[in-house]
């Protein structure tokens, strides 16, 4: 009999399958798909030579994630590449606000009216960065805070609306580069703990950047699957489980899937039916013949560019796809340009270009003229760079990930109190009806982004558990 199966390949259910192995327990994981990966996968979507990500591509969680940061990734082939600036918004004039590395530049880029607010917003947090990251994604009840006062402080600036925090802001490029962040989780600006949402990013740029993974996103799932298996772990790709019957007899079955999947396998029944899931995206890959040819100069040197005019058309497009059940005329787009740091990842002089807009739930429309629009804006001439394209609208994500419920990536919708307690109002979000059976997915707490930290968590369960019983 073995310690723990795992169930799902993503960045979650590797880390949980890491951390089981680490500390002496035999484990074996079980992946539909023919790699592993799930929302952190690299694939030649367009033509030859293009290495495109399907979902995540940029990693400002991922390099700050304390459990990543635990781990010897490094000597199984993860390499953070930084781009010059971690992120840039640009404007209709050609300028753009950006978020840099330096606190410093980051406020001058809004202005002499918000800079010092801006200052005063980030500065204290930032000695107390790693302990306040640890404390924050551990939550809830996974660990005591290491620093409850900062960890208070946090929540009290953060765990009101992203529109109350922005109140200290009197500019509009500060404000628009402020919703963009928040809106990077598509949650409307007006819900409880966005703020928290939108300042986590902006700290994470000033800690470690919002840097890519050298060759792509799959080389963080490869290079957890490389730990893992020198752990004595074993890895099973193309094994779909429908039920429990199809696992080998284990102490302990933790999954990183959907609750709604779950629920199915396990047999749990309407436990999880008050679970919600999100709007979903609409997701585009380019070949490029070239860079984007962006208008804003600090835009070209930006791994990740944000495109909205400005606070009130990006709360316009949110609104759109989570409440109203239409695609916004003008999407927010949030798009990557890896080719500014990592040549690797097309021929010589070519780039891959990674764009979403947010749409309904389930929606089969196309929002690609859409979204071109939104990018000639911004970077006029962009359509005469496209090589190729590969789209795809929830029903193909769906398709590609079970875990994204009608397209939904965040795997559940951030808000409300689902926001902070999910997939249930519970002190063990990671247990189940089942005493043998555990989740780990995007689905648990701290949410979604490729972090590790819901399975690292979840691990903590499972171990204390396989501890108490012979």
């Amino acid at each position: 009999m073995l310690d723990a199966v795992v169930v799902g390949a993503g960045p979650n259910g590797l880390t949980a399958a890491v951390e089981l192995a680490r500390r002496g327990f035999s484990v074996a994981l079980f992946e539909a798909r023919d790699t592993v990966g799930g929302g952190a996968r690299t694939e030649e979507l367009t033509l030859p030579g293009f290495r495109h990500d399907p979902c995540a591509a940029a990693h400002p969680l991922g390099i700050n994630s304390p459990a990543f940061r635990a781990l010897p990734l490094e000597r199984y082939g993860l390499r953070w590449l930084q781009p010059e600036l971690p992120m840039a918004h640009p404007f209709a004039d050609g300028t753009a606000a950006v978020l840099s590395r330096s606190v410093a530049e980051t406020a001058a880029s809004f202005g002499p009216r918000d800079a010092g607010p801006y200052r005063r917003l980030v500065e204290p947090f930032l000695p107390r960065w790693d302990t306040l990251a640890r404390d924050f994604m551990s939550l809830p009840l996974t660990a005591l805070p290491r620093d409850p006062v900062t960890l208070a402080r946090f929540g009290l600036a953060g765990l009101p609306p992203s529109t109350w925090l922005t109140r200290r802001f009197h500019d509009e490029r500060a404000k628009t580069l402020f919703a963009g962040l928040v809106a990077h989780v598509m949650a409307p600006l007006s819900g409880l703990a966005t703020g928290a949402i939108g300042l986590v990013f902006a700290l994470a740029a000033h800690a470690r950047g919002w840097p890519v993974a050298e060759g792509g996103s799959q080389s963080i799932s490869d290079a957890l699957a490389g730990y893992l298996k020198d752990l004595g772990g074993t890895i099973h790709t193309d094994y779909e489980v429908k039920r429990l019957d199809d696992l080998p007899p284990a102490r302990a079955y933790v999954f990183d899937t959907s609750p709604t999947a779950l629920a199915r396998i396990a047999g749990f029944g309407r436990y999880y039916d008050n679970y919600r899931y999100g709007p979903g995206v609409f997701k585009i890959d380019y070949a490029l013949d070239g860079p984007v040819p962006w208008t804003a100069p600090e835009a070209r040197a930006a791994g990740t560019v944000q495109i909205g005019a400005d606070s009130a058309e990006i709360g316009t497009a949110l609104r759109a796809a989570s409440r109203e059940g239409r695609a916004p005329d003008r999407p927010f787009m949030i798009t990557v340009q890896p080719g500014v740091v990592d040549p690797t990842r097309a021929p010589a002089g070519k780039h891959v270009f990674w764009a979403y807009g947010h749409v309904p739930a389930g929606w089969t429309g196309d929002l690609t003229d859409a979204m071109e629009r939104q990018l000639e804006r911004f970077a006029p001439g962009f359509r005469d760079r496209v090589l190729a394209r590969a789209t795809a609208g929830p029903p193909e994500l769906a398709a590609r990930n079970a875990n994204y419920v009608g397209g939904d990536i965040a795997s559940g919708a951030v808000s409300g109190l689902q926001t902070l307690l999910r997939p249930r109002l519970s002190l063990s979000p990671y247990r189940t009806p089942h005493p043998a059976v555990f989740i780990c997915s995007s689905a648990t707490p701290p949410g979604p982004g490729v972090h590790g930290m819901s399975g690292h968590n979840a691990a903590k369960a499972v171990w204390r558990k396989l501890r108490q019983t012979p």
